[in-house]
């Protein structure tokens, strides 16, 4: 039994040294058992190991196992309520790495079905897919705007392993990165940043007007925007497919592009969570070095950003908000954002409006891209629907949300579109969106 997260460590994969540390691991979180209500993994550990009169977590099979780790989506909330973290404690548990690594060993050694590892190539090449899709718009959202469950998206399933009966966002006519190309930016009267806009793939392919809105906003904050020559996807569907090599491949050429961009004087700036938590965390985790480390410190939230400029000394946010303001927001908060430990920051920049903000804690249950991967519907739906339940309940105005993927699975199940925050900003500022 190996206490490591490390990809190249010798042991790393190796199917019987994962296999004593996931029963380890499972034995600590069946005698604490915090983390019941936080996801489906939790309370099918316990059900297995109540099987067994002495409670011996050793007693699972690796069917078992596997099941416990097939439920976990990488929502990173065990983070929040575990003790016995390697920060805390001597006992160094780390259950989300423990299941990229469950996963890494699974694939390494072809233990993953094929749909599975099929639904993992597709949504891992998520820049070639959004500029295919990009580029043929029209035809792509015929395809996978089909109504969920129709033989068109039974038919995409069965190429992709992406879910037929879930809702999936469409794609933008024109990429982020071309509008961004194309504009005039204005003359800065006073600079107050120069940062680099991270686009994600959510932004760069499926949603631009994000992007669009956040620079119109950092802008009128007197902040310089750009984007680094060379930003690609940022790797999160191979690293939560357990794919290490495919995610370090991707991993390192970005870390590389970012870190050049910093000596530069700039921040990175992100507007998904996702994407910051694996530009913040995970690239120091399994890319490491200076420049991991480098991009890490210098990596914000779009939120963040501006949170920050408003409350350090020598800079100001424009707090003249003199357009459409609503009167109440229902703000989903998403998972990976909460897992950055920032605090409520878009929460309390949607609040400087004179916004009434009802809060949504609940994951989304798409986290990354498990939730769109076929086979993982009857985990992830009775997720969603629990967040649908309590924004129906909050009954506001409008609902706001940092998370595209999360925000589809609100339409999907509330047929409410959701807002980014820094688009609650922009409206509220007098900024009008840009017709599609």
């Amino acid at each position: 039994m190996t206490i490591t997260f490390d990809p190249k460590h010798p042991l790393y994969i190796d199917e019987a040294d994962v296999r004593d540390e996931l029963t380890r691991v499972y034995d600590v979180c069946n005698g604490c058992r915090l983390c019941l209500t936080l996801c489906s993994s939790f309370p099918t550990l316990f059900s297995y190991v109540e099987q067994h009169e002495d409670q011996d977590a050793g007693r699972l099979t690796p069917a078992q196992q596997d099941q416990v780790a097939d439920e976990c989506f990488q929502c990173k909330l065990c983070y929040d309520n575990c003790p016995y973290i390697p920060e805390l404690h001597e006992s160094a548990i780390d259950f989300p790495r423990l299941m990229l690594r469950h996963a890494a060993m699974r694939l390494e050694n072809g233990q993953v079905s094929l749909r599975k590892r099929v639904a993992t190539q597709t949504l891992g090449h998520a820049d070639a897919l959004g500029i295919l899709a990009t580029s043929v718009s029209t035809i792509s959202n015929l395809m996978i705007g089909a109504k969920p469950g129709s033989i068109a998206r039974k038919l995409i399933e069965k190429t992709t392993g992406v879910s037929s009966v879930r809702l999936l966002p469409p794609y933008a006519k024109q990429r982020f990165s071309t509008w961004f190309s194309k504009r005039v930016a204005p003359v800065l009267t006073k600079k107050q940043g120069s940062v680099v806009v991270f686009p994600t793939c959510s932004v760069e392919y499926l949603q631009p007007g994000i992007g669009q809105d956040l620079v119109k906003v950092y802008e009128r904050n007197g902040i310089e925007c750009s984007l680094a020559d060379g930003t690609r996807c940022c790797g999160a569907p191979y690293l939560h497919s357990g794919d290490m090599d495919g995610f370090l491949k991707v991993a390192k050429k970005q870390v590389t592009v970012l870190a050049q961009a910093v000596r530069e004087g700039k921040d990175i700036v992100v507007p998904q969570p996702t994407c910051g938590y694996i530009l913040k965390k995970d690239y120091v985790d399994y890319v490491g070095g200076p420049d991991a480390e480098l991009v890490a410190a210098h990596t914000y939230d779009s939120s963040e950003y501006l949170m920050n400029l408003h409350t350090e000394k020598g800079t100001e946010l424009d707090t003249n908000f003199t357009g459409t303001i609503p009167e109440t927001i229902s703000y989903h908060n998403p998972c990976h954002l909460r897992a950055q430990n920032i605090g409520l920051l878009s929460r309390d920049l949607m609040k400087m409006t004179g916004a009434d903000i009802a809060l949504i804690d609940q994951c989304s249950g798409v986290d990354g891209m498990w939730g769109f991967k076929a086979g993982n519907e009857q985990f992830s739906l009775p997720v969603a629907k629990k967040l649908a339940e309590k924004i129906e309940a909050a009954s506001s105005e409008i609902v706001a949300g940092d998370c595209h993927l999360a925000n589809t699975a609100i339409i999907e199940q509330t047929g409410q579109v959701p807002q980014h925050p820094l688009q609650v900003i922009a409206r509220a500022y007098g900024i009008a969106g840009e017709t599609p």
